[in-house]
C-alpha cells in the first residue's frame, strides 16, 4: 500500500485519517504544492516551500511547521514508496477548528512521475476562453489555495469543449491564467507574460521561464495583456512544473499563428528540460 507523510510520520494512504473539524476540510482554508521530482530530486523545492509560506503568512493560515520538516516528509515519502521520479503533492491547513492545543494539518503524497502526452509538444493544444472571471479583489487571487473548485469546473469546461486549458481574464479584461498554468504570448520573438500584481499565481514553471529568458538575453515583458494581444500573438506557451512548456496552436476557432508549434516554445522547452537536468542530474539509463 503507498504510503503518505500525515502530519507525524508516514502512514499507509488508506488509513491516513483528517480530522473531521479540519478548517481546510470545511472552509478551503489550506495551501498546496504540486511539485516535479527527477532522480530522487526534488526540482526547485525550496521554491515551492517559500511560496506556500509567503501564501500562509498572506492569507493568515496557521502554519505549525518549518520549512526543515517539510522538506524531511517529503523525501521520507519518495523515499517510502520508492519513487525516483514523482509527482509530489504538500497540502497544509490551518488544522481543526476551535482547538486549544492547536496544530496544522500537513499532508505528503507522491505518485509516479506521468507527463502530458507527447502528441500535445509535437502539434500543441487547443485552449478555450474561461466563461468566469477572476475577480482581482479576493483575497485568495495569486495564492495556491485548497479552494480550487472553480478552477475544476473550467478545466473541466475546456475538456468538454475539446480544449486542454481554460485561460481566465480578470472583471477588467485583463489576460490572467490558465486554470493549471500561467500563460506566455510570443510576439516578433519577444515574449510577454501578465504581471504578477494582475494578480496571478507565481508559477514556479514561470519564474525558470523568466530566469531562461534573461540568461538567454531572450526579450521578457511582463505587462497588461488583453483579448486583443492573445489573438495576436505569434506564439502561446502555457508552464506548470508538470508540463514544463507547452505550445497552445488554437483558442477555441482561433489558429495561433501558424497553427504549428513555434521555434520560440520548441527553444524554451529544450531550455527548461536542461534546467531541471542541472538541478536534478540527468536520467540514468
Amino acid at each position: 500500500m503507498d504510503k503518505v507523510f500525515l502530519n507525524d510520520g508516514l502512514v499507509d494512504a488508506g488509513k491516513a485519517v483528517v480530522a473531521a473539524n479540519d478548517s481546510g476540510f470545511l472552509y478551503g482554508s489550506g495551501l498546496f504544492e504540486t511539485m516535479r521530482c527527477e532522480n530522487g530530486v526534488v526540482f526547485r523545492l525550496d521554491d515551492h516551500l517559500d511560496r506556500l509560506f509567503a501564501s500562509a503568512k498572506a492569507l493568515s493560515i496557521y502554519n505549525s511547521f518549518d520549512k526543515k520538516y517539510m522538506t524531511d516528509a517529503v523525501y521520507a515519502v519518495l523515499q517510502a514508496n520508492g519513487f525516483v521520479d514523482a509527482r509530489l503533492r504538500l497540502t497544509l491547513t490551518g488544522g481543526a477548528m476551535a482547538s486549544d492545543n492547536r496544530k496544522s494539518t500537513l499532508l505528503v503524497a507522491a505518485t509516479g512521475l506521468q507527463g502530458y502526452p507527447g502528441e500535445f509538444y509535437q502539434k500543441g493544444i487547443l485552449v478555450v476562453l474561461c466563461p468566469f472571471r477572476q475577480n482581482t479583489s479576493e483575497p485568495t487571487c495569486g495564492h495556491k489555495t485548497t479552494s480550487y473548485f472553480s478552477r475544476m469546473l473550467a478545466l473541466q469546461d475546456a475538456h468538454n469543449k475539446g480544449g486542454a486549458e481554460s485561460l481566465w481574464f480578470t472583471t477588467g479584461n485583463v489576460l490572467a491564467e490558465g486554470c493549471i498554468s500561467n500563460v506566455f504570448l510570443v510576439k516578433d520573438s519577444a515574449l510577454y507574460t501578465p504581471r504578477l500584481s494582475t494578480p496571478v499565481l507565481s508559477g514556479i514553471a514561470r519564474k525558470t521561464v523568466c530566469e531562461i529568458a534573461e540568461r538567454n538575453q531572450i526579450k521578457l515583458e511582463e505587462k497588461d495583456l488583453g483579448i486583443d494581444d492573445l489573438l495576436a500573438a505569434d506564439e502561446i506557451f502555457l508552464t506548470n512544473v508538470i508540463m514544463k512548456v507547452m505550445p497552445v496552436v488554437g483558442i477555441e476557432k482561433h489558429v495561433v499563428g501558424t497553427g504549428r508549434v513555434g521555434l520560440v516554445a520548441k527553444k524554451m522547452l529544450g531550455l527548461f528540460d536542461d534546467y531541471v537536468k542541472k538541478e536534478c542530474g540527468a536520467k540514468k539509463v
